[in-house]
């Protein structure tokens, strides 16, 4: 058995509350924080943005790649660039513009898939949906699927290797909060999925370890006339994600978790009211990656923590340093400038270290680093 040493104590000029009443030499609170989110913190304030650094040496410092700019219309999902993985985890990118003549098995494990862009129509063992953009489909593990687009779809995959997808414990908010689970849809058997049961050649490619095998069939293997069960692949937009709010306390990201896995989380910021007691903090507060890597994916709006970020960027901030809003953005939240977000984006907290993809570095921008400079 293992317990946090745990000693509640209070050093020099603080405010009582984290994240509220700042003292006036101190605004710029700094959270140290472990297990993510859920563990003991440290509140220090500082006289200066944490983020104020003259320059970076190494490679742990923050990075922004616009995957707008990769090479994404290939053949398969499985051919899609890996933008950042650890054994735990895969990140693609994929744009798929044409109809999938053919199915895909991911045996590796489960995967996300979030529509950046685009419609089309999903056909897999369970069903048929209709999916457009912001929707986010949980795709069980080996489960056989396509894609139709209807208009060329963009989409972020993010395989959960050797593991499942589940939904976040909802504790003292309960299980309809953020989403009520009826909100997750289902396929159908409906006359569109009986409408592709057709004679043919089909091929079925299934990813195992990272290699790809091919299973040859005469006829379209999706031919179930039905199921029953309480597995299956589930849909639920971002638009019908209610985020939880407080109007005097700034919540932390963990709080707007939508999905988990066993070595990591992902959580979507929607638009919701900023805080509007006088005392609150109204952006993210600086914090310090102390057990988790953070990557944000940027689907649509202006992210109110950050500058010069349009959609389809990604940020990536590793382990082992302190991060925040970039300058215009607190002096923005400390005159409350707007009193809503109109943000949306993913974001991936993983708890083991990332490795970029080789395919990552062409599209990098390698001045984000000195995006929190002030200018003068």
């Amino acid at each position: 058995m293992r317990k946090w040493i745990s000693f509640p104590h209070k050093e020099g000029v603080v405010s009582r509350q984290a994240h509220a009443d700042f003292p006036e030499q101190g605004i710029y609170e700094r959270e140290a924080g472990r297990s993510g989110f859920f563990g003991p913190a440290a509140h220090f304030h500082h006289q200066r943005p944490p983020t104020s650094w003259d320059s970076w040496e190494g490679p742990l410092r923050p990075r922004a790649f616009n995957l707008n700019n990769l090479e994404t219309n290939v053949h398969s999902p499985f051919s899609s660039p890996v933008v950042l993985q650890n054994k735990f985890c895969k990140y693609r990118f994929w744009r798929c513009e044409h109809k999938m003549d053919f199915l895909v098995r991911n045996a590796d494990g489960d995967d996300l898939l979030f529509v950046h862009e685009g419609e089309g129509e999903l056909f897999c063992d369970y069903g048929h949906l209709t999916v457009r953009d912001g929707d986010y489909i949980v795709i069980p593990r080996s489960t056989m699927w396509r894609l139709e687009p209807s208009k060329p779809m963009s989409l972020l995959i993010i395989e959960a290797t050797n593991d499942s997808y589940q939904l976040p414990e909802k504790g003292l908010v309960g299980p309809h909060a953020i989403f009520d689970p009826a909100m997750l849809d289902i396929p159908a058997i409906d006359d569109a999925f009986k409408a592709q049961q057709v004679e043919g050649k089909w091929i079925v490619e299934i990813k195992r370890n990272d290699d790809i095998s091919k299973v040859h069939y005469s006829y379209s293997p999706l031919d179930a006339i039905g199921w029953h069960g309480d597995l299956s692949v589930v849909r639920i937009n971002w638009r019908d994600i209610r985020p939880l709010m407080s109007h005097r306390y700034h919540l932390p990201p963990s709080a707007h978790t939508t999905f988990v896995a066993s070595r990591f989380v992902v959580c979507t910021f929607v638009p919701r009211p900023i805080e509007s007691d006088p005392g609150a903090l109204k952006v993210p507060f600086y914090h310090n990656n102390d057990d988790f890597d953070e990557v944000i994916f940027y689907h649509a709006g202006d992210f109110f923590s950050r500058d010069n970020i349009d959609a389809g960027m990604v940020t990536f901030h590793p382990c082992g340093f302190t991060h925040g809003p970039h300058p215009k953005a607190f002096e923005a939240g400390r005159k409350h400038a707007k009193k809503e977000t109109d943000e949306v984006a993913v974001m991936l907290d993983t708890r083991d270290p990332l490795e970029i993809g080789a395919s990552a570095f062409s599209v990098e921008d390698e001045s984000y680093s000195e995006s929190w400079k002030v200018k003068k």
